[in-house]
């Protein structure tokens, strides 16, 4: 099993956690498995953490803040760049998130394992994390739609659902995926298409959505 020698007792739990509970999932992973591959011993985990329900919490927060400081929804554009290049980032970055490799990629893995398979931990990241990404995407469908519709509105939501849900399909379906299209490969060039395509095809609907119909 890989080791760890580099960073504080605290990090190399996290670090070794989301490896290894990125391929297991939460019940599989063990705390004696976590401490092995960070050279920590058990102790360690309910000194920092808790218990192991404590290091799961604190491994999705660490999964959520990594992954929004690497690819934040704005991807650097600024606040008055037109909402088709924000929509473009904004989903760019989604996927840049679930999908990108390197190091961290088990933040990702661990993301679309939580939404899968919900925890006790979902509410404080639905409350923290993903309630102001749906904000702002339900404010970039209504701009788009620019037909009145405001960002509270049932219609701006079920637009931003739409959108999240072509974003979240490649990684819920990825075995089904990788049969029926064994050449798609998510490597940089791979999630840029892949954004680009959910992108053009968003705004495509809402601008030939038809009215709202209004009580």
């Amino acid at each position: 099993m890989e080791r760890f020698v580099a960073g504080d007792t605290k990090s190399r739990l996290i670090d070794a956690a989301g490896r290894i509970i990125s391929e297991k999932g939460f019940k599989a992973a063990t705390v004696r498995d976590i401490c092995r591959m960070a050279e920590a011993n058990v102790a360690a985990v309910h000194y920092h953490f808790g218990d192991k329900e404590g290091l799961y919490k604190a491994l999705l927060e660490e999964a959520f803040e990594l992954g929004l400081k690497r690819y934040p929804p704005d991807l650097g554009l600024a606040p008055n760049a037109p909402a088709e290049e924000r929509l473009f980032a904004f989903v760019h970055s989604f996927l840049l998130r679930m999908l990108g490799g390197g190091r961290y990629a088990w933040c990702g893995k661990l993301m679309a394992m939580e939404l899968h398979e919900p925890t006790q931990a979902l509410d404080h990241l639905v409350a923290r994390y993903i309630t102001p990404l749906s904000r702002l995407l339900r404010h970039l469908a209504a701009d788009l739609l620019n037909d009145g519709t405001r960002p509270e509105d049932d219609r701006a939501f079920f637009c931003a659902m739409s959108v999240a849900g072509q974003c979240q399909h490649i990684f819920r379906n990825r075995a089904v995926i990788d049969k029926l299209c064994p050449d798609f490969k998510t490597d940089e060039a791979g999630i840029a298409a892949l954004a680009r395509h959910i992108t053009e095809f968003s705004i495509s609907a809402l601008r030939h959505l038809p009215p709202a119909h209004k009580a």
